[in-house]
């Protein structure tokens, strides 16, 4: 039972994560419009679509899990602080929906932070 539960900590946050990415990696009009407001289109676009890929794949391999983590928890920090300070909950009338994912993804992050923290100490 402990395997499953590590395995869906690992591949909840993985899954947002790489599923954001057709839309980063495509040039989608509704991640352009966020990266134009944030004044980082392309280069902020595709960066964070890169570190959010290398993130999920962290997560994702036991080995490098505590990692993946860190790069998430930070990656989500500014996310978070994005969508507080700049674009706002509701993006793009998203009705908050890219705001609580990257809350879940956070969440998720710290909890593998403590889990798998006592592996990297």
């Amino acid at each position: 039972m402990k395997n499953y539960i590590n395995w869906a900590l690992r591949l909840i946050p993985a899954v947002i994560l790489l599923q954001t990415l057709y839309f980063k990696f495509t040039a989608h009009p509704d991640s352009v419009a966020i990266f134009s407001k944030l004044h980082a289109e392309p280069f902020g676009r595709i960066f964070s679509g890169i570190l959010e890929l290398i993130t999920a794949v962290l997560i994702l391999n036991p080995k490098t899990t505590f990692w993946g983590a860190v790069l998430g928890f930070v990656t989500m920090i500014g996310a978070i602080a994005s969508h507080i300070f700049i674009l706002g909950i509701d993006t793009n009338d998203d009705g908050g929906k890219l705001f609580y994912l990257a809350l879940t993804v956070l969440v998720f992050c710290v909890i593998l932070l403590f889990k798998f923290k006592k592996a990297k100490v």
